[in-house]
């Protein structure tokens, strides 16, 4: 069977970005920058970007690309006899729906709030409060009220699923690229809007101050040790490298661009979005919040549902702003979970004889089933906890400080070591394979080679050695 291909160089690019942009963009990302120095914390994000993100993410297109496989079996059309790379399509595709078993759950959480916006039942939670912070409790049990929902939360996750996956089974021309170029274009319109509305308002001046001026007072009070830690952790995980979900988009396009150049456009646009989220969330915390944002080190996606919704109760226009925020962060959501799913379906193209449409129907049953652990652990699981991490968290931490980084080491590895993997030659002639972009410097061998998989591995103990 005749493998599939992008219509566009567009189209890829933005179904690559999609895959990277994810929620952790909008609202951790700005956090973290207010938290650590502001401007010196973006220059150094910015660096690691340059560093471990453009050489991971080139490393997995070319093999992808070379292949013209998936995880489910791209290592083994590359691997010499003799050696286990194809052992790596275990620890792709379990980091894929490992992923999903929460990422879909936090996607519904969007539609209901984008519904309640729409509707402007989310303003009944508030009316009569004028004082933020009690907005902001009535809008945490708020919260609290619709994760333990089962019934609401089941049917939001089951849309998401049934969504998506019907979307991979239209096939990737008319289904993946099709639908997700049409959510990345409406996603920048829609940030790009909000974020010249929050510009203009009261507060904005020293939102924007507080966000993007260099600090050196807030970097010592963190610590450069943990602004460095911060950022190369950020900038790692930001772009969803090392469990082959990058690398199946690879092996969709041409070989006439060298994949330097290709990864450098993900990566800028991926960064674009982080960037431009906080003008729409440092201007509206400094006008209607005190200026008060979250810690750093404790902010997650309900402060998309507490303190923002409290933010967005309280503005002009806020019904407006807050359906227009949820609908871009469902299409941020969705771009994620389209590009994943359509690595799960080609995973099961290669393996199994079935159609898209038989794997989409197979998959959808055995989505919803993987999520119900973290669907219940709201309500009458709660009580599973493993290091303090409810089963959310700990799916969360498994896959982003565990699987995303050990996958990334191993891509790495296997495309700098010539004995034990596909080896250097073979990488670069296939990263520089085309006509159009930069090359990929060969003097940057022994950096890839040596000194990257010891930075991936001070990221994955950073995790469990805080002090790292």
């Amino acid at each position: 069977m005749q493998r599939e291909k992008f219509g566009s160089r567009l189209g890829f690019l933005l179904i690559s970005a999609g895959c990277a942009i994810g929620l952790g963009n909008v609202y951790r990302f700005p956090i973290i920058t207010g938290t650590y120095g502001g401007g010196f914390f973006v220059l150094i994000y910015l660096l690691f970007l340059i560093l471990l993100g453009l050489p991971a993410m080139t490393a997995e297109l070319s093999v992808g690309r070379a292949s013209q496989r998936s995880i489910a079996s791209s290592f083994e059309a590359l691997e010499k006899p003799g050696q286990k790379w194809h052992w790596m399509k275990y620890l792709g595709i379990s980091g894929n729906y490992l992923l999903m078993m929460f990422y879909t759950i936090i996607s519904g959480w969007m539609i209901i709030y984008f519904i309640q916006y729409l509707t402007g039942s989310i303003f009944d939670v508030t009316t009569g409060i004028t004082d933020t912070a009690v907005a902001a409790e009535q809008l945490s049990a708020h919260f609290g009220s619709i994760v333990t929902n089962l019934p609401l939360v089941f049917c939001t996750t089951l849309a998401v699923i049934v969504i998506c996956f019907g979307i991979c089974s239209l096939g990737l021309q008319q289904g993946v690229e099709k639908i997700t170029k049409i959510m990345m274009v409406v996603l920048f319109a829609l940030m790009l809007a909000l974020g010249i509305y929050c510009c203009t308002l009261d507060g904005a001046l020293d939102g924007i101050r507080f966000y993007l001026v260099p600090s050196l007072t807030k970097l010592k009070e963190a610590g450069i040790g943990t602004v460095v830690s911060a950022a190369m952790g950020q900038a790692f995980f930001t772009l969803s490298v090392g469990i082959g979900s990058i690398a199946i988009f690879g092996s969709y396009i041409n070989k006439d661009r060298r994949l330097l150049g290709e990864a450098a456009t993900i990566i800028s646009l991926d960064t674009s979005v982080a960037l431009l989220s906080g003008f729409i969330v440092f201007p509206a915390c400094f006008t209607f919040n005190g200026g008060q944002t979250a810690d750093a080190g404790s902010v997650g996606a309900s402060f998309l549902f507490t303190t923002l919704s409290g933010i967005f109760n309280a503005m002009p226009f806020g019904r407006i702003i807050g359906t227009l925020f949820f609908l871009f962060m469902i299409f941020a959501a969705f771009s994620t979970v389209i590009a994943v799913f359509e690595n799960i379906t080609s995973f099961w193209l290669e393996l199994t004889k079935m159609n898209r449409k038989t794997i989409a129907a197979v998959n959808i049953v055995l989505m919803i089933l993987l999520t119900l652990p973290a669907i219940l652990g709201f309500s009458v699981w709660d009580f599973v906890q493993i290091g303090g991490k409810g089963i959310m968290d700990l799916e969360d931490f498994i896959i982003s400080n565990n699987l995303l980084p050990l996958g990334a080491l191993a891509y790495i590895v296997f495309c700098s070591y010539n004995k034990i993997g596909w080896g250097w030659s073979n990488f670069i002639t296939e990263a520089n394979t085309g006509d159009k972009g930069p090359k990929f410097p060969s003097w940057m061998r022994v950096y890839v080679k040596y000194i990257l998989p010891l930075i991936i591995l001070i990221v994955w103990l950073s995790a469990y050695l805080p002090v790292l």
